[in-house]
């Protein structure tokens, strides 16, 4: 599943590591940097946490891109 994501360019802007923003959204520093390396898709909970951290919509950090496979 394609799922891609801007974690990391917010996080950055925000000005936090991995283990600070897993703090604020319940998760581990692993959890944090897998996801921004696009090995592991979050739940729906967690991406809603993590957009009201960043006070962005959902859509400015995590997109989905089709596969040729899919259509």
């Amino acid at each position: 599943m394609p799922l891609e994501n801007s974690l990391k360019v917010q996080r950055v802007k925000m000005g936090i590591n991995q283990a600070e923003l897993g703090n604020l959204v319940g998760v581990s520093r692993q959890t944090i940097s897998l996801i921004e390396r696009g090995d592991y898709n979050p739940s729906i909970t967690l991406v809603l946490k993590l957009s009201k951290v960043f006070d962005v919509a959902v859509e400015e950090i995590f997109s989905y891109q089709e596969d040729k496979e899919d259509e």
